[in-house]
Parts: structure tokens; sequence; C-alpha cells
């Protein structure tokens, strides 16, 4: 921790996370000894990371054997995924794996694991359908793992009187890797189970074959202009800039959720730039470029840019200049970890950079202070990076 960070801490904060942390409902609490040394036995276990390519081609033909084999790899690697998390869970700096959110997700991950590692081995098609229902409990209860662990975040930061994420590196770090963990996690479990439905045209899964970037792109607008006119009573144009026809391999909902977050917060920022002067708002322009290697999406505006100073905050997560939605939220509705219920939690961009990371790509923003700002979405084109696991 920086010592100007350590400077705005008082000892009497840190005192009361230090003893929150002592008080806090232990695992061992809880659950009986044998699950406990089962998951930190679990959590010495090496992770095995997939990629795009891999699913595709293992996807490509889902015939019962390829569908009992996927479960018998998700069967042994679920619950190495999920006890790592729930060891990083049981032990985060400032009394954070006390907070009530917090040990709330610890015992989704703790409820999810037991299922799995009680499942007997998936050995015919009978095992593996019966394995699939469980794996769709287990997606449906993880569904609000994002705000929940958000709340829990923002307790903390509430407790240290304003000290911003930026200052506790170990809390960043740890948010990254866990929500990144989360991420490839939804999309093995989602995969599996979707390999299950009707499949449509030119999808393998969620995963759809011909994904077209400029037509994601026209209905993440279209969304995106939606919200600004709920909010603002108006929205300024988005031009868009590439080749319709253009596709590649990719999960349009996570090219959604990328493309939507960029152009909301480009739209906020030429509306609050421009709404009290009379001039006519410039155009948002999104423009996709097709690379041998890369995909790479532009969003640029004219909404007065960021300072070069303010720039490292908009990758913290609680970073925000929309309003905390804290206090409408509720955990126990159909909530999801879409953009929609996000707003506000400054949880837009360092996960959408994560859903790029994901797939082997990034999200770069730079910034012209007094006129506007570019933000560079990259995909790898290519499918064959590993995910990266925390």
């Amino acid at each position: 921790m920086a010592a100007p960070a350590l400077s705005r801490l008082s000892s009497a904060v840190l005192q009361r996370a230090a003893s929150a942390s002592r008080q806090s409902a232990r695992l061992a609490d809880s659950v009986p000894r044998e699950v406990v040394d089962d998951i930190f036995s679990q959590a010495l276990q090496k992770q095995t990371g997939v990629s795009l390519k891999y699913m595709l081609d293992f996807g490509s033909n889902p015939i019962e054997r390829q569908l009992v084999l996927s479960a018998q790899f998700l069967h042994n690697e679920l619950p190495v995924r999920l006890a790592h998390r729930v060891a990083e869970l049981e032990n985060l700096p400032y009394g954070l794996s006390a907070k009530p959110h917090v040990l709330k997700v610890r015992d989704w991950y703790v409820e999810s694991f037991k299922e799995l590692r009680s499942f007997k081995p998936v050995k015919d098609h009978s095992d593996e359908l019966h394995f699939t229902k469980m794996l769709e409990n287990i997606y449906n209860r993880h569904k609000n793992v994002v705000p929940v662990m958000a709340m829990g975040v923002a307790d903390l930061k509430q407790e240290l009187h304003g000290v911003g994420l930026n200052e506790l590196p170990e809390i960043h770090r740890f948010l990254d890797g866990f929500y990144l963990s989360r991420i490839g996690i939804r999309i093995l479990i989602g995969q599996h189970i979707a390999l299950h439905e009707e499949q449509k045209a030119d999808h393998i899964g969620m995963i759809c074959t011909k994904c077209s970037p400029v037509q994601v792109a026209r209905d993440a607008i279209y969304d995106a202009r939606s919200i600004c006119m709920r909010e603002y009573a108006s929205a300024p144009e988005v031009t868009i800039y590439g080749d319709p026809n253009f596709t590649f391999a990719y999960v349009p909902s996570h090219l959604h959720h990328m493309v939507f977050e960029l152009v909301k917060n480009s739209l906020r920022a030429v509306n609050d730039r421009y709404d009290d002067l009379d001039a006519e708002p410039p155009p948002v322009r999104l423009v996709v470029a097709e690379g041998d290697e890369d995909v790479t999406i532009k969003v640029s505006d004219e909404g007065g840019g960021i300072p070069r100073s303010g720039l490292p905050r908009i990758w913290t997560y609680l970073y925000s200049t929309a309003q905390s939605p804290l206090p409408q939220m509720d955990t126990h509705g159909d909530g999801s970890d879409g953009p929609a219920i996000l707003a506000g939690y400054g949880y837009g961009l360092p996960i959408s950079r994560l859903y790029a990371r994901y797939f082997g790509g990034d999200l770069q923003i730079i910034s012209m202070e007094g006129y506007g700002t570019d933000a560079y979405l990259h995909l790898n084109r290519l499918g064959n990076v590993q995910e990266p696991l925390p």
C-alpha cells in the first residue's frame, strides 16, 4: 500500500477492519472440516485454460460422446476454479472477507463446490444430462455475484472514508482476478448448457461463427441511445463505419456488453458537455477495422475528454460519475451482471476490459482533455489465445 494511502487511513479505521476480519464467519465455523480441507486441497491444483478455437472445435459436433467428455472435464475443472476463489475470499485484507455481501458470495461458491464434488463421476449420457441440470442451477445461483460483490466492496470503501481502490492495489488485483475467473466459469458452464439447446443459425453454443461486429454495434448503440434518451430526453447520433458483411467467430453477448459500455460513456460525455449549449452535439463515431490478427472497434467522441491525471481512475472499481445504485439494489431479484444493473458502480470499463482480455484482446482509452476521448477495443480474430487464469 502506498504511503499517501497509509497516511489517510486512521489507526482506528484499520483496527476496526482488522477486528472485523478476526470476528468474521470463517469457513471452518460453518462448513464441515472435511469440506474445508477439500476446498483448500483443490485450491492447490492447477487450473486448465481453454481457447475460443478449442470450444468451437469441440462443440462443432455435439454428439453424446462429446457432451460426456465435456461434462467430465467440467466435473474435474470447476471445483478447482471455485476452490481458488473461495480460498481468496477467505483471506482478503482490510476486513473485506467479513463483509456480509462478500460472505454471501463466498457461500454461493462453497455450495456450488459441494454440489460438484458430491456428484458421482460422469460415465454415460444419463449421467451427463443430470450433471447439466445441476450446472443450470449453479449458473443461476451465481447470476448476482458481480453486483453483490460490488456492494461488499462499496461497504469497505465507505468504511475507509473515501480512500480510492487505486490506493489499495491488492484489492484491485483481487477484483480483476476474481471477475476474470468468473467470466471463464460462466462461459464454460454456459457453453456446455447451450450445446443442449436448439442451435441458432451460425452458432456453436454461445459462440456465433459469423458474428458481425457492425450488426452487434448497431444493437448496442440502439440500447445505449435508449438509455440516454431516458436520462437526458435526447441522445447524440452515432455514425458507424465498417463493412456490415464482415464476420468472425465471437460471443455476441460479450461484444454487445463492451460496445454498449463504450458508446454509453461517449453519449453521456457529449450530452454533459453540450447540455447547456445551443449548438447541436457532434455525433459519436464508431469504426470497425478488420486486421489479420485483430478486429478493432474505435469509439470516438467530442465530449471534452478526461484529464491525464484522472485516466488511471477509470480502470478502478467503484469509480463512477453516475449515481450509485446501492439504495435501490435488490439482491434477491432476477438481477444479472449486465450493464443496466451495474450502472453507477464504476464497473463498466474495468469489466469490459476483462471481457476483451479473456479471449486475447484488450481495451485502451486515449483522451484529449478539452476535446474528447477515443476508445480502442481490440478483439483477437484468430481465437487461438488460451484464457488467462488468475
